[in-house]
């Protein structure tokens, strides 16, 4: 795997099942979907580690955001950036795949501004959904995946099919022995529905976007294409309830698409309600006070802080990396290289 993480120690939160996850990590301290992000947001202490998934041309699945390497976050093996777009990861090899550096933003970038907190990690390699997997268990404790399948109706050429991209990944979350700790979640209902008909005990998570992407499309003429070939509108217009004639478990609009009527309306139904993607402080609070179940977050360290503000327990954090003081707690910088580990035998951090 490149480096070894185990945390330790039982965490505050025990009884309180709000849901903390990091977005593809914790994007805005760390190179995304990388195992520096994963190792941060478990050190800086979340509930869920949420990542996105791709397959390569041998079928190998592995931790992107997207279809395709984006550009501005890859280098080729002269250290070179990607010009433009990058290529599809269904074209790639997973041994050529291994051989981009994502450890960095390109300088100057739109990226490097609107994320200037990021810790770069050269030589950070795109990793295996294995790999997460196993940082999971062996931090001993009791952090969930959140993991989306990244297939779209829009370009359906782009990736494997829904049901075969979904079976995929289900071979790999059951072979790893973390089904029962795992929730798959995305945008094209497709893929859910056929978790929904293979493994009906996974947890389904229904990503919907109604501010630029438009997933829902209420009141347009029949049924979007991300939905399964159901129709928005045959339920009212109302998504938690097209959620619940889904199927689904958890509902997971972007936060700036919900409001307390439809919120209520989801827990009515039994449904959670964890939102996307929630980073400034102020819209934290906000979304905390409204009642939902969980944030999903770049800053897994601003909700925190928000939580801890409330009064409301906290998920277990990680403890120290070898080589810092006895008794003294580090800031839990995850990797700094990617042949560093980090040691659960530290004292546990103090917040």
């Amino acid at each position: 795997m490149g480096f070894a993480l185990s945390c330790s120690g039982p965490g505050s939160g025990a009884d309180d099942d709000f849901d903390l996850q990091g977005h593809r990590g914790a994007r805005g301290l760390r190179p995304e979907n990388t195992l520096p992000a994963f190792a941060e947001a478990l050190c800086v202490g979340v509930t869920t580690l949420e990542l996105d998934l791709a397959i390569t041309r041998d079928g190998v699945v592995v931790v992107n955001h997207g279809r395709r390497l984006r550009a501005e976050l890859t280098r080729a093996g002269n250290g070179g950036w990607l010009p433009y777009r990058g290529p599809l990861v269904k074209r790639i090899d997973f041994t050529a795949l291994r051989r981009y550096d994502v450890g960095r933003p390109r300088p100057g970038s739109p990226y490097t501004t609107h994320y200037p907190e990021i810790v770069a990690v050269d030589g950070t390699q795109v990793p295996r959904l294995e790999e997460v997997i196993q940082l999971v268990r062996e931090s001993g404790g009791d952090v969930r995946l959140n993991v989306e399948v990244k297939v779209s109706p829009e370009h359906p050429r782009e990736s494997l099919p829904p049901d075969l991209f979904t079976d995929k990944v289900i071979d790999v979350l059951r072979s790893g022995g973390v089904l029962d700790r795992t929730s798959l979640q995305s945008f094209d209902w497709r893929a859910l529905e056929r978790a929904r008909e293979t493994t009906p005990e996974l947890t389904r998570v229904h990503l919907t976007e109604q501010t630029d992407r438009d997933t829902v499309q209420v009141g347009q003429p029949g049924a979007s294409p991300w939905l399964a070939g159901l129709d928005v509108d045959a339920y009212g217009g109302s998504v938690p309830a097209l959620v619940d004639a889904a199927g689904g478990h958890v509902w997971s609009p972007h936060f700036l698409d919900l409001d307390a009527a439809q919120l209520e309306r989801a827990h009515t139904l039994g449904l959670k309600v964890v939102v996307w993607t929630v980073n400034e402080p102020g819209d934290i609070e906000r979304m905390l006070a409204l009642g939902v179940d969980g944030i999903i977050s770049d800053y897994p360290d601003r909700v925190r802080d928000a939580l801890r503000a409330a009064g409301r327990p906290l998920p277990p954090v990680a403890l120290r990396r070898p080589g810092s003081a006895a008794g003294t707690p580090s800031h839990c910088d995850a990797v700094s290289a990617p042949g560093g580990q980090l040691d659960r035998n530290g004292p546990k951090r103090s917040d």
